[in-house]
C-alpha cells in the first residue's frame, strides 16, 4: 500500500519567545523539521508534504535540499485546517497518509513502522499512536472499547469527565489514516468550537459516527511523544535525542 506522509509546520510557536518559526529550533545541532523529514524518508513514503504558514519562507528555505512539497496554510485555522492543504497536492493517491508533526523529533523509525504495520494488520481506518503517561494532565485521553485495540472516544482534557480524566492512555498526535477516509472527513468537520478552528481530532467524531474502525497503537516508550513548545520543553528534547 503507498504511503504518503504530511508534516504539520505552519505554527508560529510564541512560546518559544522567539521570532524563529518553532520548528527551526535546533536540538542536537539540527532543526527539528531536519529529525522529522529524515525519519519520513527512512520510510519511504510515495509523496512528504510539507504544510507551511507561519513565515513560510524561511521554513521551505530550510528545507529545500529534501524531496518534499510544500503547501501553505494561509490563514492558520488549526490543525485540521492545516491537513485540508495536503487534498491537492495528494489528488487522486490512493493510500495510506501518515500525519505528524514538525515539531515533535523523538518518534524513533521503529515506532512509526510498527505503528503502519499495525493499522494495516488492524484493517481499521484511522490508527492512533498512544502513550501511557504517569502524568497524563493536559493531553487529549484515547478511550478504548474495553479489551480491544478499538477506540471509542478521543477526549480533551477540558471535555473529560473525572472518570475520563483517570485514563492513563493519551494521543500523541501521530495518525495513520486510509486517505480517502481522511480527506471525506475533514469535509464534515465545522469551526463549531471555542477557538473557531478546524480541529484534526474532530475527523474521528466523523469515522465513529459513520461506524469506521478507528485502532490505537500505543508505544513502549512514552518520551517520544513529547512535542515542543516552550525552551524547557526543547532541552529535554535535547538531552533525549543525544541519549
Amino acid at each position: 500500500m503507498p504511503l504518503a506522509i504530511v508534516i504539520m509546520a505552519g505554527g508560529k510557536g510564541t512560546r518559544m519567545q522567539s521570532d524563529l518559526p518553532k520548528v527551526l529550533h535546533k536540538a542536537a545541532g539540527r532543526a527539528l523539521i531536519e529529525h522529522v523529514i529524515d525519519k519520513s524518508q527512512a520510510l519511504d513514503p510515495e509523496k512528504i508534504i510539507l504544510i507551511v504558514g507561519h513565515q513560510a519562507e524561511l521554513v521551505k528555505d530550510s528545507v529545500k535540499h529534501y524531496p518534499v512539497a510544500c503547501a501553505l496554510q494561509e490563514p492558520q485555522l488549526g490543525t485540521g485546517h492545516a491537513v485540508m492543504q495536503a487534498e491537492e497536492p495528494l489528488q487522486n493517491f490512493q493510500g495510506e497518509v501518515l500525519i505528524l508533526s514538525g515539531d515533535a523529533p523523538l518518534f524513533t523509525l521503529e515506532s512509526l513502522q510498527n505503528l503502519i504495520r499495525f493499522h494495516r494488520e488492524s484493517d481499521a481506518q484511522a490508527t492512533v499512536l498512544t502513550a501511557e503517561m504517569e502524568n497524563p494532565t493536559g493531553y487529549g485521553r484515547v478511550i478504548r472499547k474495553p479489551g480491544t485495540d478499538s477506540v471509542e472516544k478521543i477526549i480533551e482534557q477540558k471535555d473529560a469527565t473525572e472518570e475520563e480524566k483517570t485514563v492513563k492512555e493519551i494521543n500523541s498526535g501521530v495518525y495513520v489514516f486510509n486517505a480517502e477516509t481522511l480527506f471525506s472527513s475533514l469535509k464534515e468537520i465545522t469551526t463549531n468550537n471555542a477557538q473557531n478552528e478546524y480541529y484534526l481530532t474532530d475527523v474521528f467524531g466523523v469515522c465513529f459516527r459513520k461506524g469506521s474502525r478507528v485502532a490505537a497503537w500505543k508505544t513502549p516508550n512514552p518520551d517520544e511523544i513529547h512535542g515542543i513548545n516552550t525552551p524547557q520543553q526543547l532541552a529535554h528534547a535535547e538531552r533525549l535525542l543525544k541519549k
